[in-house]
């Protein structure tokens, strides 16, 4: 008996031990973040656009081949996502551009940052009334975004046209309404949301859509006689929070959109250059 005793209690103390250590390792193979996160999983926090479905579609598979987990997040508004990366309840967004990223951080006191430049598509200027943009004439109307980011863009593009010219000393990222210093054709430029300019596009001569807008409004783009030249702080990039920059998994990231294999996945999507692609992602 006194033997036996001696062996269960030995086998107990193993046991213990052994739960001890499965507990430890266990442990280990989380991040050391607090949120319980493992080291190959990659939260990402998405919102509405054409970026996070290219993650999803050309990326996150080549991420998977690499033996990382990718979680996906949904949020609504961009902000959100932008939120969720400041509280680590996320990784990675990749539907936002470098002066947006700015902004958040100014307002807000965040700290994040960019992994590398991604595909982005442009603002284009839009007609289903004219094939030409030697059509321009007196008095014609143009659509453009009601909200200041894309009013200045779309103001610029307009500038790009010849269509407009701006005060001197403009700041070229935001430009206003007020900052048009002629307007030689008379133009009617009007304001509204941006949701509602592909619907209107035949009540109008000219149209100016973000990227995002004419990508799930799904218009036509053979209609567009313009696309923009994208300033470098409006060219979308991957961000994280900055004291991830440098960590195994954001490394991956920014070499699965620098891949071989993403290029191709491009290349097959990217009729009548849709997709600005930066240099560093060509092949």
């Amino acid at each position: 008996m006194t033997i036996f005793t001696h062996h269960s209690r030995a086998l107990r103390a193993i046991a213990a031990v052994t739960a001890s250590a499965g507990i430890v390792a266990g442990l280990a193979a989380c991040a050391d973040d607090g949120t319980g996160k493992s080291d190959d999983t990659i939260r990402v926090a998405t919102s509405p656009g054409p970026y996070s479905e290219l993650f999803q579609q050309g990326v996150q598979p080549i991420l998977e081949k690499d033996g990382y987990k990718v979680e996906i997040k949904d949020f609504t508004e961009l902000q959100q996502a932008d939120t969720a990366l400041q509280e680590n309840t996320a990784d990675l967004n990749v539907d936002q551009h470098t002066a947006y990223m700015k902004n958040f951080n100014k307002e807000t006191g965040a700290d994040l940052a960019s992994l590398t430049q991604i595909p982005t598509v442009p603002s284009g200027l839009y007609s289903s009334k004219h094939k030409d943009l030697k059509e321009i004439a007196d008095g014609q109307s143009v659509s453009v975004p009601e909200d200041a980011s894309n009013t200045s863009r779309a103001l610029r593009l307009l500038k790009q046209a010849g269509w407009i010219t701006v005060k001197p000393g403009t700041d070229e990222t935001s430009i206003r309404m007020q900052d048009i210093a002629d307007n030689p054709h008379n133009l009617d430029i009007r304001t509204m949301d941006s949701a509602f300019i592909p619907r209107g596009l035949d009540d109008v001569d000219w149209a100016v859509i973000p990227g995002s807008m004419a990508y799930a409004s799904g218009v036509d783009q053979k209609l567009e006689l313009l696309q923009e030249e994208l300033l470098p702080d409006l060219i979308l990039v991957a961000v994280t929070q900055q004291d991830q920059v440098d960590s195994d998994w954001a490394k991956a990231v920014t070499d699965a959109y620098r891949s071989d294999e993403f290029a191709d996945y491009l290349k097959g999507r990217n009729e009548g250059n849709y997709w600005f692609v930066p240099d560093d992602l060509k092949k």
